[in-house]
């Protein structure tokens, strides 16, 4: 353990599995408190049970739907109770919608992606910025997407959600930065829970995607996204703010064609 994050204390949204529980293994590792808000009860307390049996930790869990103001605003308060206060926030957690095209797109579908996405990273900031202003200071780490950069296909909601995400960090970054309080953003592409999705329904999926990347292999959340969080979170990126960092084996790169082979069915 290097201790980056020593005595910190983190709330990471979706931390229940995926990337999210990455970044959680690798903050306990970092010496770091962690709160799991998580809306799978299971996952998150199964989730908390490793951070302290298995890497000895400090860690708890509290039941989180990012789509809900009010449970979000919980965490916050759960967090700061439990702990003293809030260094850490990693907005993670996120809602995908139906796999369908544009104008097949609900305004339903857009509501519950802007509330998990971005109402939810709005909430949490507004709400962790009393504590880390009386810390003095904190890091914040908001979850942009490569989708957003080649226009995904089926994904509208998605793309318009973490465009706005960015600007979200971008201008708090320029406000805050007067109470100290690093704001940045990573754009990540790793074995996450969507990927294991796509990987049960599309045939070669992990192959595919895979070769996709200049670094020609799939990320795995604690030991390629964990660091890289971490780095934002700790001391070592104190003079970074208004950042967005694609951490993605190179896939920004060449990018990748989404045009659905069947447009009639979508």
């Amino acid at each position: 353990m290097a201790g980056l994050l020593k005595d910190k204390v983190a709330l990471i949204t979706g931390a229940g599995a995926g990337i999210g529980r990455g970044v959680a293994r690798k903050f306990i590792q970092e010496g770091a408190k962690v709160v799991v808000a998580e809306i799978n009860e299971e996952n998150g307390r199964h989730v908390v049970k490793e951070l302290i049996d298995e890497l000895g930790g400090e860690a708890c869990f509290i039941k989180t739907n990012v789509c809900i103001k009010e449970d979000v605003e919980a965490a916050v308060t759960h967090c700061i109770e439990t702990y003293g206060g809030i260094d850490i926030l990693v907005n993670n957690a996120f809602a995908l919608s139906p796999h369908v095209v544009l104008e097949k797109k609900t305004d339903e579908m857009l509501a519950n992606t802007l509330n998990s996405g971005l109402w939810a990273s709005w909430w949490a900031m507004r709400a962790a910025l009393p504590s880390m202003k009386k810390r003095g200071g904190g890091k914040i780490v908001n979850f942009y997407s490569i989708d957003a950069d080649v226009a995904a296909w089926c994904h509208a909601d998605y793309n318009m959600t973490k465009s706005a995400v960015l600007g979200l960090t971008r201008s708090a970054a320029a406000e805050w930065g007067r109470f100290n309080i690093n704001v940045n953003a990573i754009a990540p592409a790793a074995r996450g829970t969507v990927f294991y999705q796509l990987a049960e329904q599309i045939p070669n999926f992990e192959e595919k995607a895979a070769a996709r990347k200049p670094l020609c292999r799939n990320g795995d959340p604690e030991d390629d996204i964990g660091p890289v969080v971490v780095f934002l979170c700790s001391a070592m990126s104190s003079y970074i703010t208004g950042e967005m960092i694609n951490v993605d084996g190179g896939l920004h790169l060449p990018g990748y064609d989404s045009k659905p082979p069947e447009l009639s069915v979508m």
